[in-house]
């Protein structure tokens, strides 16, 4: 040796000695090393005898030892390790080796970085247990084998790994488990305890003070996992599981993720290559996506294109874009995506996989536990703990703020392939039956809390009431909320009865609607409300409701989806079936409608005329809601005459509607009326500004504003918020700029037009604004 250090020895010393001579102290070998403070100080001081090979290797690479110290220390280390398994003798450590590492592990760097953190300092009030859970795929025992493999240095009294099989029908007991552990340890199986509790008493007092790392794979619940766990000390167990675990105290918890995009294109891309997926890099994200970024299906996608190397990504994106056929396509010898999600699918009790199979059947993202209930067949308390069992087991993925519950992609075909298998169709359709009879009797009551005509009820019909008064919306608020978190799963109630021939049902719900729908215009889905409304009016044969519901769907192909073709198709057949049924109210309004479609398409002359039509039609009839159609056309007009420049006539066109508000409606609440007002307030206001009378323009235009806000009526606030910015902007008023950025805000919130004429609003009082 080149400083005459003995070749045998205490490896403690040895290794003092060594760092000495490296000029180094603890802390600079720890970093060097990737060992921890902690375990140095041990081996040192002769607490840890015989750390493991690969430690010692990391410690020589550090010291700069040359390959005859280096086995010289191997030599001194292997001197404290416990000997083989003699035919009287202890038991051979190392008996529960860590499975071999999977070199083409992608991604989970912040979870690393978590268990790195705990196996450099665990100090006394740091956990020694760190949980790792989550739902079928998520790769937690692939994670957990990388981490133990990177944590190795920072635990020289061994690495051990145990399956405890708790997906099979027997999972490890903990008393055989603890003999398993005992055994590593080098006990002898006769002096090995007889009960669990003798047998983890031993196991706690001979962890004590090692520097160990556990691996407890696969566990079912705690009662497995208590026993097994080291007392206080610096050992550290990572134990996974598909459940939760939540009733394991002061451990640390790692909670995977899905992988991002980008990061399961990076694992494809080690599994087959980068070539391959550099020729194709759109298959290969759209892959990404079809396995829903977990990392089994990933990983079985590639492997099964590994086995294929001259097959292109874009046959198998193919054959997954299907969802048939997506489970069938995910699979790669024995890996499959299907066979993951059984195990713990056949776990599960009765209730539980009913609620399971059946919560596929909802419509949306993600369902209510109201939803699920009905869907099931189980009552609302029931459904919640079932939905609650679900997300422990790693099935269901909770809302962060609200009570809803959504799939993983994969995991619904599975599920909804269930209902096929052990439902059968007769009880699928019960089931989808029971719950669009409810959402639609819910959904109607909720949008009546908006129906200021009509005082909570839909004008004829078969509607009635809500299905469970005690648990309905109380309140606008309530049922806005409502409306807006069950909008897919309404809108698919509204689908199946008309396509299972309740035509009643959905034009009870589509009337009760409209008023509701006026609050929302940048609602989309308004067209397929309205379109399937009409289209059972026709089916029930009803020349008025079909006048009606065309109406409607005028409206919502100008307003909400800015087609003024189509919306020209359904005015004229609303225009038809009104004059068929001799209803003058619906052919003012089809009238007034078609005149929006004509000068969207900029027929202004053909608008005007329709309107003046529609005005007279309306001002010969008698009811209330005749006046208020009047209202409406009348102030269409007035637009459309100021937009024509001919901003006189405009003014005293809404100064009409104005009188009229005024003036009152009989049967009508003043809170409708103040609506039209403020409708009628903003048009004076933008007819005063074409006129340029920008300090009478500004009061109306505020009163208009505040009257959309109290209604909480988003779709008219903002361009009442555009029009009073540009009266604003033209004053030089201090808050010309903060009411066009709101409005611009507003307006690409709605999707409305308007945005682009509020950004260039914007834009151009900047532009003054510099020049100045």
């Amino acid at each position: 040796m080149r400083d005459g250090t003995p070749l045998t020895g205490d490896f403690g010393q040895r290794l003092r000695h060594l760092r000495t001579r490296a000029g180094l102290s603890q802390e600079a070998l720890s970093h060097a090393a990737g060992v921890s403070v902690r375990a140095l100080a041990d081996m040192e001081r002769g607490r840890t005898r015989g750390p493991q090979r690969r430690t010692v290797q990391v410690l020589a690479e550090a010291l700069g030892l040359d390959d005859a110290e280096a086995a010289d220390l191997e030599k001194s280390a292997a001197v404290g390790r416990p000997r083989p398994r003699t035919a009287d003798g202890p038991a051979a450590p190392g008996t529960l080796a860590l499975p071999r590492d999977i070199k083409d592990f992608t991604a989970r760097g912040p979870a690393l970085a978590g268990l790195l953190e705990l196996a450099r300092d665990p100090g006394p009030d740091r956990p020694g247990v760190s949980v790792v859970a989550g739902q079928p795929g998520l790769g937690k025992t692939a994670f957990a084998v990388h981490a133990a493999h990177r944590l190795a240095p920072h635990f020289p009294d061994g690495q051990f790994a145990l399956d405890l099989h708790g997906m099979d029908p027997e999972p490890t007991t903990p008393r055989d488990a603890l003999a398993r552990l005992l055994g590593a340890l080098g006990v002898a199986d006769a002096a090995i305890p007889a009960g669990t509790d003798d047998r983890a008493g031993l196991w706690r007092s001979m962890t004590g003070d090692r520097r160990m790392l556990l691996l407890l794979d696969n566990a079912v619940d705690e009662s497995q996992v208590g026993p097994l766990l080291p007392g206080a000390g610096p050992a550290l167990t990572i134990v996974t599981s598909r459940h939760s675990l939540a009733g394991l105290e002061s451990v640390h918890r790692t909670d995977l993720a899905l992988l991002r995009r980008e990061e399961a294109v990076e694992l494809l891309t080690r599994i087959i290559g980068p070539e391959r997926v550099r020729a194709e890099a759109q298959a290969a994200r759209d892959l990404a996506d079809l396995c829903g970024h977990l990392p089994l299906a990933v990983r079985i996608a590639g492997q099964r294109l590994l086995s294929r190397p001259h097959e292109r990504l874009s046959k198998l994106v193919a054959r997954l874009a299907a969802e048939g056929r997506r489970l069938d396509g995910l699979q790669a010898g024995s890996l499959r995506v299907r066979a993951a999600f059984a195990l713990s699918y056949r776990q599960l009790p009765t209730d539980a996989r009913t609620f399971l199979r059946r919560a596929a059947l909802a419509a949306g993202a993600d369902f209510s536990p109201e939803t699920g209930a009905l869907l099931a067949g189980l009552s609302y308390d029931d459904a919640v703990a079932c939905a609650e069992e679900l997300t422990d087991a790693g099935l269901l993925q909770s809302d962060a703020g609200a009570e809803r519950y959504r799939f993983h992609d994969l995991l619904r075909l599975y599920a909804a392939e269930q209902v096929a298998i052990e439902d059968g169709p007769e009880i699928r359709d019960a089931a989808l039956d029971r719950t669009t009879r409810w959402m639609l009797r819910r959904a109607t009551a909720a949008a009546l809390h908006f129906d200021v005509e009509h005082e909570g009820s839909p004008p004829g019909g078969a509607y009635d009431g809500d299905p469970d008064p005690d648990g309905a919306p109380a309140g606008r608020e309530e049922a806005r909320a409502w409306l807006e978190a069950e909008r897919a799963q309404w809108l698919a109630a509204l689908r199946r009865a008309h396509d299972t021939g309740r035509h009643q049902q959905v034009l009870d719900a589509a009337q009760a609607m409209h008023w509701f729908s006026d609050l929302n215009q940048h609602w989309e889905q308004w067209v397929e409300v309205f379109q399937r409304s009409a289209d059972s009016a026709r089916l029930l044969g009803s020349r008025r409701d079909e006048a009606i519901h065309l109406n409607y769907l005028a409206w919502s192909y100008n307003m909400c989806v800015h087609d003024p073709h189509s919306a020209l198709t359904s005015a004229d057949a609303a225009l038809a079936a009104a004059r068929d049924c001799g209803d003058g109210l619906q052919e003012g309004w089809a009238l007034g409608y078609g005149a929006g479609a004509l000068h969207r398409q900029g027929l202004v002359p053909e608008a005007q005329a329709r309107l003046r039509a529609g005005a007279d039609c309306l001002a010969s009839q008698k009811s209330a809601q005749a006046r208020l159609a009047e209202l409406t056309i009348l102030n269409s007009l007035g637009t459309l005459l100021r937009q024509a420049g001919q901003p006189v006539e405009a003014l005293e066109t809404h100064r009409r509607s104005e009188r009229i508000c005024r003036a009152g409606i009989p049967g009508r609440t003043d809170e409708l009326i103040a609506l039209y007002h403020a409708v009628a307030r903003q048009q004076i206001g933008n007819d005063l500004a074409a006129l340029e009378r920008w300090s009478e323009a500004e009061p109306p235009l505020r009163q208009a504003l505040a009257a959309f806000e109290t209604a909480q009526m988003p779709a008219w606030a903002g361009p009442a918020r555009l029009d009073l910015g540009h009266v604003l902007s033209a004053m030089g008023h201090q808050e010309a700029r903060a009411t066009l950025l709101a409005a611009r805000d507003d307006l690409t919130g709605l999707r409305s037009p308007r945005q682009a004429e509020a950004a260039a609003a914007l834009s151009a009082l900047d532009e003054a604004t510099t020049a100045r």
